[in-house]
């Protein structure tokens, strides 16, 4: 199974990069990759309908690693699709609302599932049985917005293929929300040339989480009017990074259990040892 799934989701990932490399409007190409997306699930369910997993741990294996690496492609691009189509037309302002709803609505989601995602992102393994393994659970009464065929579904992949695909929905939308007003940031995709080298973040995205929440908390930029989305969007336009669930590293940050702020203190005691050096202190 391995190789076939390896192989078919390379296959998806080249004719998702073709549809974006076409220059088409953007609803068409959603449309296109959610096209895309829905056939190759449809081939992937008809694989295990005729194939029998050897053991329960290759069953977990496909459902919480391989199938959501599809299903979450899907659903990403549908939600990218209806974002499309339903956008408003307007100024800023109604430009900006109109993005800030999402975001909004993708926060209560990802607070709603929480204990799920930490389970998850903490490597933990003592329920996957439950979780990524058929049989056990009502589709229709325990699960909602569920694709219901118990031959292709355990009660968490498709919760796991959500959170995956509103997390990337979660960058897309901070970083529109960033272009707004921003005529280089807006260009970032075409051959527009900027009038600076972009420098290179060196220390880790969540460093880069910890100082954005911090400038933000501490009223150091507009005087504290401005969202985290719009940080994010800087960092990621003046250092070309990509920083991916800021909302769940900053969970991250709040868990450490001897020291906090981790960066800031690095950063305090690299301003002393500078202070030192250079007047001699």
């Amino acid at each position: 199974m391995k190789t076939f799934t390896e192989r078919f989701l390379s296959a998806l990932e080249n004719q998702l990069t073709e549809i974006s490399l076409n220059n088409q409007p953007l609803p068409g190409q959603f449309k296109a990759s959610v096209l895309v997306s829905k056939k190759a699930m449809t081939k992937l369910k008809n694989y295990v309908a005729s194939y029998a997993f050897d053991t329960v741990a290759e069953e977990v294996h496909f459902f919480k690693e391989v199938k959501p690496k599809f299903y979450s492609r899907y659903i990403y691009f549908i939600s990218l699709y209806n974002f499309a189509m339903q956008k408003p037309s307007g100024g800023e302002d109604i430009q900006r609302d109109y993005i800030r709803m999402h975001l909004s609505e993708l926060k209560t989601f990802f607070d709603h599932n929480r204990a799920f995602y930490a389970y998850y992102r903490s490597g933990m393994k003592q329920l996957d049985e439950l979780y990524f393994t058929r049989g056990g659970f009502d589709v229709h009464i325990e699960l909602e917005d569920f694709e219901e065929d118990e031959q292709f579904s355990t009660s968490h992949d498709y919760k796991l293929s959500k959170l995956i695909a509103n997390e990337k929905f979660q960058d897309y939308l901070n970083l529109e929300l960033a272009k707004i007003g921003n005529e280089d940031l807006a260009n970032l995709n075409g051959h527009k040339v900027f009038p600076f080298t972009h420098p290179s973040w060196t220390a880790s995205p969540t460093d880069a989480i910890e100082l954005i929440y911090s400038l933000k908390a501490s009223g150091s930029v507009n005087n504290g009017n401005v969202d985290v989305s719009e940080l994010v969007g800087i960092f990621e336009f003046v250092f070309q990074m990509e920083i991916k669930e800021s909302y769940h590293k900053l969970l991250d940050i709040s868990k450490r259990k001897k020291v906090t702020p981790l960066f800031l203190n690095k950063l305090k005691d690299g301003l002393i040892r500078l202070i030192e050096d250079k007047l001699g202190l």
